[in-house]
This record gives structure tokens, C-alpha cells and sequence, in this order.
């Protein structure tokens, strides 16, 4: 049985958890198009009226928090599973990369679109040692249609962005992060269940595996059934660790695909989790059904991500 500590509740849909140095974390609350700080007794304050539905968060080399917004979901209220994110709504603001000055809540729109077009619903980021950042794009899905997933490369600068990978034939793309070394990008799809490998030759570029890889990427792991992947965390080992949505719980895979691990936790919508504490050996895991942020003790430190 997995020993679990409530940080906060009262949470609307929360994702992107960062633990930050001072024992505190930052959360968004897609559903409430906010960004918001938890102190480390569990009060919970708003540091930003975003709007839409900010999704990933991560700490930049300049201080600054840098949010994925997708620009809106219609939301639906279950009465067994809570809140539920569906179509693009009505109100759809678009999508866009955001970058929040924590000590102020001055939110400025970095990107909207690249030279292929708008962007439609940026989803999680990750920051690499050169200062750039990596980002999915899983599109909006409407009545009738929807868009193709995307990677995207960007400098915090708010100067230079490059749609790396497209299409992604699985619509989807959903959480990003790196190797240990930085060699591999990791992409995670949350219809189709699989993780996936890019190889970078250099910031911002990946080298691409030809036919009959989908992707340009190598399949690391997919999982059986119905089970939703959403975004990820990697640990000191290079295990791949994935927010496993319907089969609600943490799923652990390790770089080469090898070997996969799932551990439990009592929400079907765990959405993202982070690292933190002493020595990073602690799991925080926003829980988006029940809108709380979880800690759990974790079997090795994780990785620490550049600028925190």
C-alpha cells in the first residue's frame, strides 16, 4: 500500500506541479484558467488570472514561470470522478506560451504561433541546459474534427520558436521531457498509451528515425488497454515517469523500455507530477479529478530540472 500525504485540496483540474526551493509549489488550475501558489501548510492563493486552460508549468532560466495555455475546454462535472475537460468551447482564446513574473502575477503572451500557423493547444514544456525550451502542442478536438499534435523548440526570449516534429499521425502528444543526458527527448501520447524517444543531435534539433517509425521516434514502451497517458517526470535513473490517467496511478518505464511499473493512487485523473523535498525523493502528483496535490515517498531522488 502506497502511503500518500494530502498537500492541498479545493484544487479546479490542477496540473504542471513545480516544487520550488522555499517549500512552496506553483500549480495551474486549467479548469479555473489560473496559476496559482501552494504554501507549504496547504494555502492555496492565486498568482495570476491566465484565462483558457493553462496545462504545463516550468521555472525558466530567468526566473519567470512559463505556462502551455490550449485556450479553453467545455467542462463537465461528473458526480463520481469530478470534473471533466472535453471540447474546444465556445470561448476558446486560443492557444498560446505565457510567461508569468511569479513575484508580480504580470503575465505576457511570449507565442500565440510559428511559422506554420497558430498554435492550438500548447500542452507541457521542458527546459533544456542551453536555455531553450521543448513543448507538445496535443490541438483542440471539436464536434467534427480535430487537429494534429505537434513539437515545438523555442527560446524564452520570446524571439525564436520552430515546429520540430508534425504530424503526429496518434493525435495527442502530451507530456515532454529529457533524458538525463539530454540525448533523448521523451514524448508521451495520451489516446494511443505509448511513450516515445527522439534522438537530439544539438538544442532544438532532433534527428529523425525514417519509415517505419510514425513519429521519426523510437517506441519506447505502450501501454495495454485503456489507459491514458498525460504528462511525465523523469527520475535520477532515466526512468520515464508517466501520470497514467483511467488506470489511475504513476506508471514507471524505464529508458529502454524493459521494464514498466505501476503504482496506484486513489484518483483516475492523476494528471503530472514533480520532484521535490530533501535529496528530490518525493513525488508530488496533482490528482485532477479530486483536486488535490499528493506527496508520496519515491524509491530513488529525481532529476532535477535545469534552473531550479
Amino acid at each position: 500500500m502506497i502511503e500518500i500525504k494530502e498537500v492541498a485540496s479545493g484544487l479546479h483540474f490542477p496540473e504542471g506541479p513545480i516544487a520550488m526551493r522555499d517549500g512552496s509549489f506553483i500549480v495551474v488550475e486549467i479548469a479555473a484558467g489560473r496559476l496559482s501558489r501552494i504554501s507549504a501548510d496547504g494555502r492555496v492563493e492565486s498568482i495570476s488570472a491566465l484565462g483558457g486552460s493553462p496545462n504545463g508549468a516550468a521555472i525558466g532560466p530567468d526566473g519567470m514561470c512559463y505556462v502551455c495555455n490550449s485556450g479553453g475546454f467545455e467542462w463537465h462535472q461528473h458526480s463520481v470522478y469530478g470534473l471533466r475537460g472535453g471540447l474546444q468551447p465556445k470561448d476558446y482564446s486560443g492557444g498560446r506560451i505565457e510567461r508569468v513574473n511569479l513575484r508580480t502575477g504580470h503575465a505576457e503572451r511570449l507565442y500565440d504561433a510559428s511559422a506554420e500557423g497558430p498554435l492550438k493547444g500548447p500542452n507541457d514544456l521542458v527546459f533544456d541546459r542551453a536555455g531553450g525550451f521543448w513543448f507538445t502542442d496535443s490541438g483542440k478536438v471539436r464536434a467534427s474534427d480535430r487537429d494534429h499534435g505537434a513539437v515545438y523548440y523555442a527560446s524564452p526570449e520570446g524571439n525564436s520558436i520552430r515546429r520540430v516534429l508534425y504530424p503526429f499521425i496518434h493525435p495527442h502528444p502530451n507530456g515532454i521531457g529529457l533524458s538525463p543526458d539530454e540525448a533523448t527527448l521523451y514524448v508521451s501520447e495520451t489516446t494511443t498509451g505509448r511513450v516515445w524517444g527522439f534522438d537530439i543531435h544539438s538544442p532544438g534539433n532532433i534527428a529523425l528515425r525514417p519509415f517505419p517509425s510514425p513519429t521519426g521516434g523510437t517506441l519506447v514502451a505502450g501501454l495495454p488497454g485503456y489507459q491514458l497517458l498525460d504528462s511525465m517526470a523523469i527520475d535520477s535513473a532515466g526512468n520515464i515517469c508517466v501520470a497514467t490517467m483511467m488506470n489511475g496511478g504513476i506508471t514507471v518505464i524505464s529508458p529502454r523500455g524493459d521494464s514498466i511499473e505501476h503504482l496506484p493512487l486513489p484518483d483516475i485523473l492523476p494528471t503530472n507530477l514533480c520532484f521535490g523535498g530533501r535529496d528530490l525523493s518525493t513525488a508530488y502528483v496533482t490528482l485532477s479529478g479530486s483536486g488535490r496535490l499528493i506527496a508520496l515517498k519515491w524509491p530513488r531522488p529525481g532529476l532535477r530540472l535545469n534552473f531550479m
